[in-house]
């Protein structure tokens, strides 16, 4: 069966608005090089879906930018390919006023002509939130063994997670049909949650978005998954490889710390077969100057060091000055630190210039944040 895939950009834009407020979810930097759509474009284009709608909310000029003409995932067809949905301002549950949606189902309700006009029979919908390297093709191949209507995607919350606000709890029996689909909250028997990566059957979920729209609902688990428990063929794909969600800035800066660990980079990079593409930059390799010292760090090219970095994720032409000392800090693009500053526990989004002399200090439960093109 043909598949095409539904990717919403700003859903989660709320839980970490200190990147998000200049851009949207999707086009937060994450990995030194990647965007974190360029996770769920991956999955979707590894697992043969060449037709990709992406759902834009506000603030999407950086995610404009980045996808282009979806070359640099082979989307640049000219049947298919990559299309950028724009916000549909309407009322949506047909009382108040008109304005932009807020909630995935409102999102969908959008794009229902994009939907109507696909001619593929399943539609794969994908947050940005969640990073992993999942092959889409087993999720779609037993959804389609299932002979199900929808097939969501789980995984198991992890102990360390704490924040788990604006999760679903997925209760599923042994044959994998959902039983409960309800706001994750603690206690709960399970620890089963979505990872909001949802297959569906195209004509199914147009008639479910439709009938939502006519009775006001607004809700994408609550109005159409749990109120179809038991009516509709639902069914839960668990998947238990590395999978990192990032609700807040606290999970962002715990996320990007997890790649010095080498088996989840390994689990989310080195997966054969499944390549992670982003948009290609020719930048220069890293410099390292007479003195400089690098210790467990993860660090993409055209970077001049001349300091010490340890523990750090340092993303494209960072410059770390003479006698800096920089360690677990997250340094996105075009960072410049100047000479004998101290870092710790510090993110800084682009063109970030920290002077010299400089003593910044967080913590890894709170990270100091600088703002994009902020001077310290």
């Amino acid at each position: 069966m043909a598949v095409a895939g539904l990717i919403f950009s700003n859903i989660h834009d709320s839980t970490i608005p200190e990147l998000t407020s200049i851009r949207t979810m999707a086009s937060v930097p994450f990995g030194c090089r990647y965007r974190l759509i360029d996770f769920s474009l991956s999955n979707m284009v590894n697992s043969g879906i060449t037709k990709i709608g992406i759902i834009a909310h506000n603030n999407y000029q950086s995610l404009l930018d980045h996808i282009g003409t979806g070359k640099d995932w082979d989307l640049a067809r000219r049947s298919g390919g990559i299309k950028i949905l724009p916000p549909f301002i309407t009322t949506y549950n047909g009382v108040g006023e008109a304005g932009l949606y807020n909630t995935r189902l409102e999102a969908l309700m959008g794009v229902t002509g994009f939907i109507d006009r696909c001619n593929e029979d399943i539609l794969v919908l994908s947050d940005c939130d969640g990073i992993c390297n999942i092959d889409l093709s087993e999720v779609i191949d037993e959804h389609i063994a299932n002979n199900a209507d929808i097939t969501i995607v789980t995984r198991k919350l992890s102990p360390e997670e704490k924040d788990i606000s604006g999760m679903t709890s997925i209760t599923s029996k042994r044959d994998g049909s959902v039983t409960d689909a309800s706001a994750y909250v603690d206690g709960l028997s399970t620890d089963i949650v979505s990872t909001n990566i949802i297959v569906a059957n195209r004509t199914f979920l147009l008639g479910a978005i439709r009938e939502a729209a006519a009775h006001g609902y607004r809700h994408f688990f609550k109005d159409i998954v749990a109120r179809r428990i038991g009516r509709a063929r639902i069914f839960s794909y668990t998947y238990e490889k590395t999978y990192i969600h990032i609700s807040s800035l606290e999970s962002y800066f715990a996320s990007s710390m997890k790649l010095l660990d080498p088996a989840v980079r390994n689990g989310l990079f080195n997966v054969p077969g499944m390549p992670i593409y982003t948009k290609l930059r020719n930048s220069a390799p890293t410099r390292y100057a007479e003195g400089a010292e690098v210790v467990n760090s993860y660090v993409a090219d055209g970077c001049v060091i001349e300091g010490k970095v340890e523990n750090c994720i340092l993303f494209r032409g960072v410059h770390i000055g003479k006698g800096t000392v920089v360690k677990n800090c997250v340094l996105m693009q075009d960072t410049f630190t100047g000479n004998n500053v101290t870092l710790n526990c510090v993110i800084t989004d682009k063109n970030a210039v920290i002077c010299d002399g400089r003593v910044l200090s967080g913590h890894s439960t709170m990270p100091f944040f600088i703002p994009k093109g902020a001077m310290v």
